[in-house]
C-alpha cells in the first residue's frame, strides 16, 4: 500500500485547518446471523502509516493474522476510536441499511472527541451529525477508513466466535454468519436461533 497515498483524502482537510477526521466503515451487512458492526477512527495527523501501521488496507484484503495485528496497533495509535453495533432485532425491524446507519451513528457519537469531518466508505450518506465525504472503496483508499474497516471486521468476528459458543451447532466461528452451505445445512437441521436475522431468512422459510 506504500505506493498509494493513504492520506490523499485526509490531507486537504488538514490543510484547511480540520485536524479531527474520522474514518467510518461497517462489517457484517450480508450475513444471515449476528449484528452489523460499525467503527469510527480518528488517526493522528500525518501518521507515518508505513512505520506504525504497515500493510494497512481494506480488511477484506488482509489475512486474519494481519487484521489482528493491525487491530491492536490502530487502537494504540488512534486519537480516538469507537466500535458500535445494531442488533439482529434492529436489522429485522428497520432493515439492514438503516441498521447499518444506526451503528455508524453510534460509533461516531461514541468517539471521545467530536470529529470535524467524517470520511465514510461507500456511496450512500448515513446522515451523520458531522460533515461527511463519501469515498467509494474508501477502505483501500483512505487510511482512516481502512483503520475503521479493520476495527469493525475484527470486532464483529469476535462477536460471532462468542455466539458460536452459545449456539455451537451452526459453525458461526467458521463462516461468521454468512450463508454458506454448512450454515444452510445447520438451519435445515436445527432451524434458526435468536442470533439469526429473520428478515434474511425469507427464502429459506419459503422453501419449508
Amino acid at each position: 500500500m506504500s505506493q498509494v497515498d493513504l492520506f490523499a483524502y485526509e490531507r486537504p482537510y488538514w490543510e484547511a485547518g480540520k485536524t479531527l477526521l474520522c474514518g467510518v466503515d461497517e462489517a457484517g451487512r450480508g450475513p444471515l446471523a449476528g449484528p452489523v458492526c460499525a467503527a469510527a477512527v480518528i488517526l493522528p495527523r500525518d501518521l507515518d502509516v508505513d512505520a506504525v501501521l504497515p500493510g494497512l488496507n481494506d480488511s477484506k484484503k488482509l489475512t486474519e493474522k494481519k487484521r489482528l495485528e493491525l487491530f491492536d496497533k490502530i487502537k494504540e495509535c488512534a486519537v480516538s476510536y469507537c466500535v458500535a453495533y445494531a442488533t439482529e432485532q434492529e436489522i429485522d425491524e428497520i432493515n439492514i441499511l438503516q441498521a447499518t446507519y444506526r451503528a455508524m451513528h453510534r460509533a461516531v457519537e461514541g468517539l471521545s472527541q467530536t470529529p470535524e469531518q467524517a470520511l465514510v466508505d461507500g456511496n450512500r450518506d448515513p446522515g451523520l451529525d458531522v460533515p461527511t465525504e463519501l469515498i467509494v472503496k474508501g477502505d483501500s483508499r483512505s487510511a482512516s477508513v481502512a483503520a475503521a474497516s479493520i476495527l469493525a471486521k475484527v470486532s464483529r468476528d469476535a462477536v460471532m466466535v462468542r455466539l458460536a459458543e452459545e449456539y455451537p451447532q451452526y459453525g458461526f466461528e467458521v463462516h461468521k454468519g454468512y450463508g454458506t452451505k454448512r450454515h444452510y445445512g445447520a438451519l435445515e437441521e436445527f432451524g434458526p436461533c435468536p442470533a439469526h436475522r429473520n428478515s434474511f431468512l425469507k427464502k429459506f422459510y419459503a422453501r419449508k
